[in-house]
C-alpha cells in the first residue's frame, strides 16, 4: 500500500525485444534526404520513451521502475509474486510477436487481482477486431464508415458502397498497412489493394467508404466523468494534389519520409462550439461502448455535411510527451506527468479491499 512519503509503487510494464531503428536516426544527415525536414528526424526510441515516462512517474512521488518482459511469461510470473507493486502501468502491445496475446497480458494480471491501468482484456480485443468494433459502434447509434469486411480478395462487383473506398487490414493498429495507394477510387485499383493487403497481412480485410472531410484525434481522459480532451486537427495541404489525405503508416512514424513532415497537427482544432458539442457526444459514446478505460484516443472523420464517423477506438494509445493525445493533455492544462498520474490513480482506485479480520 502507498505510504505516508510515496504515492504507491509502480511497474512500467512493456515488451521489447528488438530495436525499432530509430537509435540510427540520431546519425543521419537531414540535408541527405532530398528534401527539407519539417520535424525533427531523430525522434525518441521506445525505450527512451518508457524511461521518460518512469521519470514522470517519479516525479510526481510513485516508486517507478521498468519491466521489459521479452516475451517471457517467467518475468510476468516473478512480477505479481514478488515485489508485487501497487500498480502496473500496462503498456504491453504484444507477446511473441503476436498482437492478439495483448488482452492475455491484462487477463493474466486480472487473476492475480494485480491492478493496472488502461483498457480491460475484452475492450483491448474488440478493439483490434476492426469490423467488430464497427458493428457495436453501429448499433449503438455511432456513425462510422459503411464496410465490408472480407476474408478472400474477392468482392462484388455490385458490392453497395460508394468510392472512393479505402482498403486496409482490419486487425493491425499504428496505422500499419495505410499508404497513399490505400484509397481506390475504381474497381481496378480496388481489386489490386485487395490484392497487396491480403498478400502482405491476411484477412480479413476492411473496404470502407473514404469519408472527404476533417480528420481529428480526440483524446479521452477518466470514467466517471469521460472526459474529452482538446481535439487535435491533422492539416493535410502540404500533401501533394495527387495524394490522398490519410494519415499513412510513414506519415506517422517514419521521420525520413518526406509525408512525415507533410502532414501537420493543430491543437486546439479550430472548430465551432456546435461542432466540438457534437464531436464530444460521439466520442465519449464510442468510448463507452468500446468498453475502454482511463484513457483512449479515437480517430474521427468530420464530412462536408458535418456528420460525425467514428473511424477507430485506440486503447491505450501512445503517450509521447508532445504528441497527440499527450499534445491534448497539455493544452487542457494537464502536464505530461500529472496525465501519468491521473492514470495511475484511476488503476489505484481498482485494487481489491484488503480482507476483513477474522474471529
Amino acid at each position: 500500500m502507498p505510504t505516508a512519503r510515496t504515492r504507491g509503487s509502480v511497474v512500467v510494464l512493456y515488451n521489447s525485444v528488438s530495436d525499432e531503428g530509430y537509435d540510427a536516426l540520431k546519425h543521419v544527415d537531414p540535408a541527405s534526404l532530398g528534401f527539407t525536414p519539417t520535424y525533427d528526424i531523430a525522434v525518441a526510441t521506445v525505450a527512451e520513451e518508457y524511461e521518460a515516462i518512469i521519470a514522470a512517474l517519479r516525479k510526481e512521488g510513485f516508486q517507478a521502475r521498468g519491466v521489459n518482459l521479452q516475451d517471457k511469461i517467467a518475468t510476468l510470473e516473478r512480477l505479481v509474486r514478488r515485489g508485487r507493486p501497487d500498480v502496473v502501468f500496462n503498456l504491453v502491445e504484444s507477446f511473441h510477436d503476436d498482437a492478439e496475446l495483448e488482452p492475455a497480458v491484462a487477463g493474466f494480471l486480472d487473476l492475480y487481482r494485480l491492478p493496472y491501468t488502461g483498457a480491460p482484456p475484452m475492450a483491448l480485443a474488440i478493439c483490434r477486431r476492426k469490423g467488430l468494433m464497427k458493428q457495436l459502434l453501429l448499433a449503438n447509434g455511432v456513425l462510422t464508415p459503411r464496410y465490408h469486411q472480407l476474408w478472400k480478395p474477392k468482392i462484388a462487383v455490385r458490392h453497395g458502397l460508394h468510392y472512393p473506398l479505402i482498403v486496409k487490414p482490419a486487425r493491425e493498429d499504428g496505422s500499419a498497412g495505410i499508404e497513399g495507394r490505400s484509397v481506390v477510387y475504381d474497381r481496378p485499383g480496388l481489386l489490386a489493394q485487395l490484392e497487396r493487403v491480403f498478400t502482405e497481412f491476411g484477412a480479413p480485410v476492411l473496404v470502407e467508404e473514404f469519408i472527404e472531410g476533417r480528420e481529428f484525434h480526440v483524446g479521452i481522459l477518466g470514467n466517471d466523468p469521460a472526459v474529452m480532451l482538446p481535439p487535435v486537427e491533422y492539416d493535410f495541404s502540404k500533401l501533394p494534389p495527387d495524394q490522398p489525405t490519410v494519415i499513412s503508416y510513414a506519415a506517422k512514424w517514419d521521420p525520413l519520409a518526406e509525408v512525415f513532415h507533410q502532414v501537420d497537427a493543430h491543437c486546439p482544432a479550430e472548430i465551432s462550439k456546435r461542432l466540438t458539442k457534437r464531436i464530444e457526444e460521439v466520442a465519449i459514446r464510442a468510448y463507452r461502448v468500446s468498453g475502454c478505460r482511463d484513457y483512449a484516443r479515437l480517430d474521427l472523420r468530420v464530412s462536408a455535411e458535418n456528420h460525425v464517423y467514428v473511424l477507430e477506438v485506440n486503447p491505450n494509445p501512445d503517450l509521447t510527451e508532445g504528441v497527440s493525445f499527450m499534445h491534448s493533455a497539455e493544452v487542457a492544462g494537464h502536464s505530461f506527468s500529472a496525465t501519468l498520474g491521473r492514470i495511475v490513480e484511476m488503476a489505484q482506485g481498482r485494487a481489491a479491499p484488503p480482507p476483513a479480520p477474522r474471529g
